[in-house]
């Protein structure tokens, strides 16, 4: 069987991907779309199994990591979901009260991709709350398919209180400064749009390709923003220039940035959408941003 590489793929598959993980094909229609492109010995099943998300080899700091101290706790979401389940995780060996940063998954639960990028924020100097929107339906159920089902059945409202509840519960936290922002990938970073609009308190927000909250809300956001765009996103980014209108018009502080020929996605490194140079370029801008924003 042909060994794939990404440069193997048309850009094509990955819109498929990108229509099924968003819940726009569902898991039959998109392998029989995929059968257009088995060709030259590539199969179906193996390119299924290629735009699947690796798990297993490709986070980057493990939970037994002895430079980060993590642990699942539980929090209480009055407006939301109720008793709700996160992983927090602060740097090992450094002392004092050190700035916060509430971690959004997508739209599939808090998976092992999440985690990592929670003890990420951790390793680069700040506590990090990373909430599980799946935990009033049990939690994350171990695959992804089953997490985009579960998510589908909560009321995105709804997720978003549980996810104020997670700012209010890490700034008052012991071991916190007390300021704190959000970072959110796709789902999560409509949230960290929306948490923007709906906490007054907040330091910063950094939606990863996330979907913009409606104009008329834009005078209500207090925290200055930093936007990651992937140029090829065509449905997210297409809320973009009436989104910077609005933040223009109303005098907000705000960053984007668009990476050229890069697929929503690009920094979640577990599936072939991850673009490491843009990835790492905007994981660095966005852990400065927040050293600025959050001192």
């Amino acid at each position: 069987m042909k060994k794939l590489r990404k440069e193997d793929i048309k850009q094509e598959v990955f819109d498929l991907y990108d229509a099924y993980a968003h819940n726009q094909l569902n898991r039959r229609q998109f392998i029989d779309k995929l059968s257009t492109y088995a060709v030259g010995g590539i199969t179906v099943m193996s390119l299924m199994s290629f735009m699947m998300p690796d798990y297993k080899n490709k986070i980057q700091v493990r939970q037994d990591d002895p430079r980060v101290q993590s642990a699942y706790i539980n929090y209480n979401s009055e407006n939301g979901g109720g008793e709700m389940k996160a992983l927090f995780a602060r740097p090992t060996g450094v002392e004092g009260d050190l700035p916060g940063i509430v971690v959004v998954h997508e739209n599939r639960g808090l998976n092992p991709y999440i985690e990592d990028v929670c003890r990420r924020a951790a390793l680069a100097g700040f506590v990090a709350l990373a909430p599980d929107a799946l935990t009033p339906l049990g939690g994350y159920p171990g695959n992804d398919d089953e997490g985009r089902t579960m998510q589908r059945e909560r009321d995105r409202n709804e997720m978003l209180e549980d996810f104020i509840a997670a700012f209010v519960h890490l700034k008052n936290q012991g071991g916190c400064s007390g300021k704190v922002g959000v970072v959110g990938f796709c789902f999560g970073g409509w949230i960290s749009n929306m948490m923007a609009v709906r906490i007054p308190g907040l330091g910063a927000a950094v939606p990863f390709y996330g979907s913009q909250p409606p104009t008329e809300l834009v005078p209500q956001i207090q925290a200055p923003l930093m936007l990651h765009y992937a140029g090829l996103d065509e449905r997210v980014n297409a809320g973009w220039p009436e989104y910077e209108a609005a933040l223009k018009a109303n005098g907000k502080e705000y960053q984007a940035f668009f990476y050229p020929d890069k697929n929503h996605g690009f920094h979640n490194d577990t599936t072939p959408r991850y673009d490491k140079e843009a990835a790492e370029l905007a994981w660095s801008r966005t852990t400065d941003f927040f050293k600025d924003k959050l001192a």
